[in-house]
């Protein structure tokens, strides 16, 4: 767990508001910018960076491990488009009004629209069951404007104390409520559930602690906690995914089917061959940087469940 101020270390508190000054100074400037210019150029940025702080390599080592058949020019091309999609990302997270504004007319497709429709009218808790791919956030701010409802989300605090205060007020501006990961957290956010409330969690990060399934082939440590609360409380857990659309600005957020209720095990399994469908169709808007494959034996206390 992050650290408060007053528990760093004064060169510690240095170093994390130094830090803090050029990551505000940065974003600062660039909201300067018109939106899509902002957007556009924070992904260039983080594009140009891959390099030079390890994102190509982390890159590199994930497609090694999970797609080795794949051709030297797109493993180039997605060292390129990934850190874009992420600089993207940051800079329409820290533009909350006009992102907000752009995609809550976002376009809503698939199989889960009506399901969702049902839950939110009989007011049955639902479940949105997200990645780090494209900008989940779009599909959260449109599925707020179809519903009428507000989707909580489970967030994790910054390691940066001072940077996370703008992290998080940047993120309550998307909608309410938020969650942060913890003991209270977690215990406001099955509250929401037990009310009928509509969460969104991100299910694509390595959680300590949790069960060996698979994700493209190999072995992925993965909570199944989020499957064990949707049989708890009834909840409808539906697949979501906001894609990039080609302008690089815009959205389609595309809902699938209902993940049957089955056991965690089966359900969460049935999670990560979802979103590894979607991510064989649109690699560039996975994070490939996470360390998603790391070994089971450095697992700890398992999570109560994954944040953003």
């Amino acid at each position: 767990m992050p650290l408060e101020k007053s528990e760093l270390s004064r060169g510690a508190r240095a170093s994390y508001y130094a830090q803090y000054l050029v990551l505000r100074g940065l974003i600062g400037s660039m909201r300067l910018l018109p939106y899509d210019t902002r957007i556009a150029a924070m992904g260039r940025v983080m594009s140009g960076l891959g390099p030079l702080v390890g994102f190509s390599k982390r890159i590199r080592d994930n497609l090694s491990l999970t797609c080795p058949d794949l051709p030297e020019t797109e493993v180039r091309r997605l060292c390129r488009a990934v850190p874009d999609n992420a600089g993207r990302a940051i800079m329409e997270h820290f533009s909350p009004e006009g992102f907000t504004q752009r995609q809550k007319g976002a376009e809503i497709t698939g199989p889960g629209i009506a399901a969702f429709d049902a839950a939110v009218a009989t007011g049955k808790p639902v479940m949105m069951i997200t990645a780090h791919f494209g900008h989940y956030l779009a599909a959260r701010v449109a599925l707020q404007a179809r519903g009428g409802k507000p989707i909580g989300c489970l967030y994790r605090r910054m390691a940066n104390p001072y940077f996370n205060e703008i992290y998080v007020d940047a993120f309550h501006k998307t909608g309410e409520p938020m969650f942060e990961q913890g003991r209270r957290g977690m215990m406001e956010m099955v509250r929401s559930l037990k009310q009928g409330g509509i969460i969104a969690i991100v299910s694509d990060l390595h959680a300590h602690g949790g069960e060996q399934l698979t994700f493209f082939g190999q072995t992925a440590v993965t909570s199944v906690l989020n499957a064990e609360l949707a049989l708890k409380y009834d909840a409808v857990m539906i697949p979501c995914y906001a894609v990039r659309k080609a302008n690089g600005l815009d959205f389609e957020i595309v809902l699938h089917d209902p993940v049957p209720h089955t056991d965690a095990t089966t359900m969460t399994q049935f999670i990560n061959d979802d979103l590894e469908k979607m991510v064989r169709q649109h690699m560039g808007q996975w994070f490939w940087i996470h360390r998603r494959w790391k070994p089971w034996f450095d697992a700890e206390s398992q999570p109560a469940t994954d944040a953003a």
